[in-house]
C-alpha cells in the first residue's frame, strides 16, 4: 500500500510527499476497517495517523520515530 500526504506545509520542500508503506495482511484489513467505519478511504486514514504523529510534542515523535528505526533496522539495512 501507498500513502499520498498531500497538502504538507514544509518551507523549502515538495508540499506533498509519496512515502511506500508496508503492511500485513491483518494490517491492511484493519486500516481498510477502520477507515470505512469513518467513511474515509485507508490512505487517508494512514495519513491523519502520521499527521497526528508529527503533530505530538518533540519528545514523543523522537521516541517513536526511534522506536520505529529500531524495530525496522534489518529492513532498512536490506533496502539500502
Amino acid at each position: 500500500m501507498r500513502l499520498r500526504l498531500a497538502d504538507a506545509q514544509v518551507v523549502g520542500y515538495a508540499s506533498h510527499m509519496l512515502l511506500p508503506v508496508e503492511l500485513t495482511e491483518s494490517q491492511i484489513e484493519s486500516l481498510r476497517v477502520r477507515a470505512k467505519a469513518l467513511g474515509i478511504s485507508p490512505e487517508q486514514l494512514a495519513a491523519a495517523a502520521v499527521a497526528d504523529l508529527v503533530a505530538q510534542p518533540a519528545d514523543d515523535f523522537k521516541n517513536a520515530a526511534t522506536r520505529i528505526l529500531s524495530k525496522n533496522a534489518e529492513l532498512y539495512r536490506r533496502l539500502a
